[in-house]
């Protein structure tokens, strides 16, 4: 009696009642579960290691030593007095210079190689040639930081082979390392060099997905290889463009403190000097002021969100490309 009333009371229902939300939900599991299961480790990471120490930051407003609790009694909370005290530092203005135009330049010549390289590559008609071509760009991303600038050092240092063979040609010996000027060429060209290749990766797998029918009937058209590339290639990657490129200017100021130390001298610490190095040497060596290293560090990922955000909203305005 009760089932058939249950059945009674289904068939009278709207249409619409038995795809709630709950039920969507539902069904949406039951076709994704796989793929969910599989994205679970890497969830956990990324809460791990990424949102759980963030609770970090508030050594920021704190007074804080290290060997303090973050919560305690004893906490003495200071609010922003950390930040005024980096604003009116002497090398506030410095650090931000150097930062933002060793980032700055960065962007400029390394963003646009990797898309051009990974045209160029597209455009070869020789599998093996392509193949060979991209191991050797990508190959150079997988030479650790001490290596590499152990590297420049045999090229570039005062009795390395760049410096050798002026001598013998009857130049002087220029020390790469220990003058102002050279630190930021030797750098950004260094790091273009490691990264180029396997940066270029994701563009050339979004060229893969470019229909050949395009190409077979722009060459019946007359069209030449670089107008293939003008008008298929490149439309075909610029949503990728779009998104590398935010992205790229959320990160602008996030340059890494480990390079730029390891190359870091005395003769070329008026440019070398930047916030993530400063940052270092104030939270982790001497003696440690990690409450004013971590408002300075918090102050600089502020500004890449507010890059971020503004990067965002641009291409969301002039174009149908964003990250949301």
């Amino acid at each position: 009696m009760k089932r058939n009333q249950k059945s009674a009371a289904l068939a009278a229902s709207p249409p619409g009642a038995l795809r709630g939300p709950g039920n969507r939900k539902w069904k949406y599991f039951k076709e994704n579960y796989p793929f969910l299961i599989m994205l679970l480790p890497a969830v956990v990471v990324v809460f791990l290691f990424n949102y759980l120490p963030i609770y970090g930051v508030l050594i920021a407003f704190q007074d804080f030593m290290p060997g303090d609790k973050i919560f305690s009694d004893t906490t003495i909370w200071v609010g922003f007095s950390n930040f005024t005290r980096f604003f009116t530092d002497v090398q506030f203005w410095p650090l931000m210079k150097n930062t933002f135009l060793l980032c700055i330049l960065g962007f400029v010549i390394g963003f646009p190689l990797p898309i051009i390289i990974s045209l160029m590559l597209n455009a070869l008609s020789g599998k093996r040639t392509k193949k060979f071509l991209q191991t050797v760009f990508t190959a150079p991303h997988f030479i650790s930081l001490v290596v590499l600038v152990g590297m420049l050092q045999l090229f570039f240092g005062r009795y390395g082979l760049v410096n050798n063979v002026f001598a013998n040609m009857g130049g002087e010996r220029f020390s790469y390392f220990l003058e102002s000027s050279a630190f930021r060429p030797l750098y950004i060209l260094s790091s273009n060099w490691q990264d180029f290749g396997w940066s270029a990766i994701i563009y050339i797998a979004a060229l893969a997905n470019v229909d050949p029918g395009q190409h077979e009937a722009a060459i019946l058209d007359g069209a030449s290889r670089f107008q293939r590339v003008l008008h298929i290639d490149i439309p075909a990657i610029m949503p990728m463009i779009s998104v590398m490129l935010i992205m790229s200017i959320g990160g602008l100021m996030g340059v890494g403190y480990e390079k730029a130390l390891l190359m870091q001298t005395d003769g070329n610490l008026p440019v070398s000097e930047l916030i993530a190095t400063y940052v270092y040497k104030r939270g982790l060596t001497g003696v440690p002021d990690q409450a004013y290293a971590t408002a300075i560090g918090l102050f600089n990922s502020i500004i890449n969100v507010i890059l971020l955000i503004i990067a965002n909203t641009t291409s969301k305005k002039f174009s149908e490309n964003s990250l949301w």
